[in-house]
C-alpha cells in the first residue's frame, strides 16, 4: 500500500519546498474557486509545480472547492479543462456541479472535500455510488469512526488531516462569517468568527465567562499517531496551512516526512508499506514542529474523548515554552531554564489579567534577556512562551534540502561503440548508444567511466551503483562519457501526464435529507434528494439560525460538562455568546451526540 504526505502549497514556491522536503503531493488554489480566496494561483504557476512534482512522481491537486452559482458554471467548465491540460492529479471539490462537468468533458479525478462534511459511512457509501474514489474526512472523527468508514467502503481512499489550524465547526457547516459578515466560509472568504473574543450568558444575563475566546481551537498534532490512523485505514495524511508561509512549510513537511517513514519502517515485514512518490531527502535542520507558528496542540477526538481541544485564552501562535522569569530588573530579567535565546526572538507570556502580550528580545546574554521594551506585565514567575525563534528561522532559511532518486547504470560495450542504461526506484529507464572505435586503453578506464558517469549534477537523480561490462580495457573520452550520462538523464526526466479519469459518475440521489448540502446551483440539486436545502448564502437570514455544528462543546472547555457533572445551579438554560457589539448566539448541546450547535438571534 502507498502512503502519502500531502502538503499545503500557499504559492509555486511553497510548493517546491513541500516537494523537496518530503512530501508526497501537494494541494494548491487555482485563482477562482478555493476555499482560500487568499491562495489563489496562476495557471502558470500550478503547470510549472506539477511539472517540477512529476520529477518526482509527487502529485498535484487542485483545491476547486467553493460553491458555485449559476452564473459561473461556464467559468467553472473552462477552469476544469485548463486543469486538466496542465496535468493536474486531482480536483478537491466541494460542489456536486463538478461531477456533471466531468460527464461533460475530460476531467482529472475529483476527492471530496472536508467541506462536503464527510462523517459518517453513510456519506461516504454515497459519495462511492456518485464515482469518488477519495474523500477528505472531517477533522472530528475517532480513529474508531475511520476504522468503521474503512471497514464499510475499503476501496475508497481516505485522506485526514494530520497537522494544522482547526475550524471549530464541521466543515461546510459553517454559517456564521457569512451571517455576520456577509463573507461566505464555502466561498473561501471566511472572517474567522470563531478566534473573536465573547461573554458566556445565562438566560437571566448572568455573565459567566467574559472576554474569551470560546470558539478558539488549539492546532492539531498527529505526529506520533500516524501509525494509528495507518492502522485504522488512512492512506493520504494531510498537513493544513495554504496561508502559510514557505519556511512553516518545510518544517512542518520535513517533520512529517520523517515520522510517515518511521511508520512504514516499522510495517516492514509485515505490510509492505510505501511511500506515494520517490526519493530520498537529505536534511540540513533538524525540524521540530514545536519551533514555528502553533497555538499549542491537540490530537482532536482521536481517541473519541475531548482532550482540552480550546484554548480560549488567546487565539494567536504561543510556540513553545521556554521557561520562566526568574530574576527581574530595571531593563532586562533572567530566565531560569534550559533553552538558549538570540536577539530577535518572539517571546510572549500571560499577564495577571489573563491575556496575551508580546514582545522582542534586542540583545540576549545567556538566560539574561534585553527586550526592545520592558513589558509592563511581565513579572517573577511568569511562564513564557517563544512565538519565535530567531536561530531556527535563520537555520531554516539557509537550509538546502537535497531530494534525490536513487538510479543505477549499466555501461557495456556493443558491435560498433558503447550503450549506457539507466534505471531508477521508480521503474523509469532509459537507454544512449554511441558508435565509437574501440581501442585498447593505456591503463585502466573503469575508474574514470564511473567517476564520470556518477556526475549527475543538478539533476533529481544520485548515483547508487554503476556497472562496467566490457571485454577489455578501450581508450573511453570523458566527453563521450559526459554525452551518455546527459542523454540517459534527459531521456529519464521527461514525464507524461498520466490522469486516471473515474469514468461516468451514476446519477443516485441522496436519502439524507437532513444533511445541509450546500446547494447553490441546478447541476448540484438534481444529486439530492427533493426537499433539500438551498445553500445558506442563498437564504434570507430569518429563514435559518443554526449557524454552527460543532463538536467542541464550551461546557466540556470550563469543566462543566453535562454527562460527567451536575448541572451547575448557579445559571439558567439557555446560554448565549455574546460579542462586544451586543449580538447574541443561543447555544443548543445534543449530548447524546457530543455536538454542539450555535444559533444566531
Amino acid at each position: 500500500m502507498r502512503l502519502e504526505l500531502l502538503s499545503p502549497a500557499k504559492n509555486l514556491e511553497c510548493g517546491i519546498v513541500a516537494i523537496d522536503n518530503g512530501a508526497d503531493a501537494v494541494y494548491i488554489g487555482a485563482d477562482n474557486f478555493s476555499a482560500r480566496m487568499a491562495a489563489g494561483n496562476s495557471l502558470d504557476d500550478i503547470e510549472r509545480l506539477v511539472v517540477y512534482a512529476h520529477q518526482y512522481g509527487a502529485k498535484v491537486y487542485v483545491t476547486v472547492n467553493t460553491i458555485l452559482y449559476d452564473e459561473e458554471l461556464d467559468e467553472a467548465r473552462q477552469l476544469v479543462t485548463l486543469l486538466y491540460g496542465i496535468g493536474v492529479d486531482a480536483l478537491i471539490v466541494q460542489d456536486l456541479a463538478l461531477l456533471q462537468i466531468a460527464q461533460e468533458m475530460p476531467c482529472p479525478p475529483l476527492h471530496a472535500s472536508t467541506q462536503m462534511d464527510v462523517r459518517s459511512v453513510e456519506k461516504v457509501q454515497w459519495l462511492w455510488s456518485l464515482g469518488f474514489r477519495r474523500v477528505v474526512l472531517a477533522r472530528e472523527l475517532s480513529l474508531k469512526e475511520i476504522a468503521a468508514i474503512h471497514d464499510a467502503v475499503p476501496e475508497m481512499e481516505l485522506e485526514v488531516f494530520v497537522h494544522g489550524a482547526l475550524c471549530v465547526s464541521y466543515s461546510g457547516q459553517c454559517y456564521a462569517s457569512q451571517y455576520c459578515f456577509g463573507r461566505s466560509a464555502n466561498r473561501g472568504n471566511c472572517a474567522q468568527f470563531c478566534r473573536l473574543r465573547f461573554n458566556l450568558e445565562d438566560a437571566q444575563g448572568g455573565v459567566l465567562v467574559k472576554n474569551r475566546y470560546l470558539l478558539s481551537l488549539k492546532d492539531m498534532n498527529r505526529i506520533e499517531r500516524l501509525g494509528d490512523l495507518v492502522n485504522a485505514g488512512a492512506v493520504s495524511f494531510k498537513i493544513e496551512g495554504r496561508l502559510k508561509d514557505a519556511d512553516y512549510v518545510k518544517n512542518i513537511t520535513a517533520a512529517y516526512s520523517l515520522a510517515l517513514d518511521k511508520v512504514i519502517e516499522s510495517h516492514a515485514q509485515t505490510d509492505g508499506f510505501t511511500r506515494a512518490s520517490y526519493g530520498h531527502c537529505r536534511y540540513t535542520f533538524v525540524p521540530n514542529v514545536m519551533k514555528t507558528f502553533n497555538r499549542t496542540f491537540t490530537s482532536y477526538f482521536l481517541d473519541g474523548g475531548n482532550d482540552g481541544v480550546a484554548n480560549i485564552s488567546t487565539p494567536k501562535s504561543l510556540g513553545e515554552e521556554v521557561g520562566e522569569v526568574k530574576e527581574m530588573r530595571r531593563n532586562a530579567f533572567t530566565v531560569a531554564g534550559v533553552e538558549s535565546f538570540s536577539a530577535g526572538d518572539g517571546l510572549c507570556f500571560f499577564n495577571a489579567e489573563g491575556n496575551l502580550e508580546g514582545f522582542r528580545v534586542n540583545r540576549a546574554e545567556g538566560n539574561m534577556l534585553y527586550p526592545h521594551r520592558m513589558p509592563s506585565g511581565l513579572c517573577r514567575g511568569v511562564r513564557l512562551y517563544r512565538n519565535n525563534n530567531e536561530a531556527f528561522r535563520r537555520q531554516l532559511a539557509s537550509s538546502k534540502t537535497q531530494r534525490k532518486i536513487f538510479a543505477d547504470m549499466i555501461f557495456e560495450e556493443t558491435s560498433d561503440g558503447f550503450r549506457l542504461t539507466m534505471s531508477d526506484e521508480s521503474g523509469r529507464c532509459a537507454t544512449a548508444e554511441v558508435a565509437f572505435a574501440k581501442e585498447k586503453a593505456r591503463q585502466p578506464q573503469t575508474e574514470n567511466i564511473i567517476r564520470q558517469l556518477s556526475k549527475l549534477g543538478n539533476t533529481v537523480f544520485e548515483c547508487r551503483g554503476i556497472e562496467v561490462r566490457l571485454n577489455d580495457d578501450y581508450f573511453i573520452p570523458s566527453s563521450l562519457l559526459s554525452d551518455l550520462r546527459q542523454s540517459v538523464c534527459r531521456e529519464m526526466e521527461r514525464y507524461d501526464h498520466i490522469l486516471r479519469p473515474m469514468g461516468e459518475p451514476l446519477m443516485v440521489k441522496s436519502s439524507q435529507t437532513s444533511w445541509r448540502c450546500n446547494v447553490s446551483n441546478a447541476l448540484s440539486r438534481r444529486y439530492y434528494a427533493d426537499g433539500v436545502l438551498p445553500a445558506f448564502e442563498l437564504m434570507q437570514p430569518k429563514d435559518e439560525k443554526l449557524i454552527m455544528q460543532c463538536r467542541h462543546c464550551v461546557l466540556f472547555a470550563l469543566g462543566k460538562c453535562r454527562k460527567s457533572e451536575r448541572r451547575d445551579a448557579a445559571y439558567r438554560d439557555p446560554l448565549y455568546m455574546s460579542l462586544p457589539d451586543g449580538r447574541r448566539f443561543r447555544l443548543g448541546f445534543n449530548c447524546v451526540e457530543c455536538q454542539m450547535n450555535v444559533y444566531a438571534e
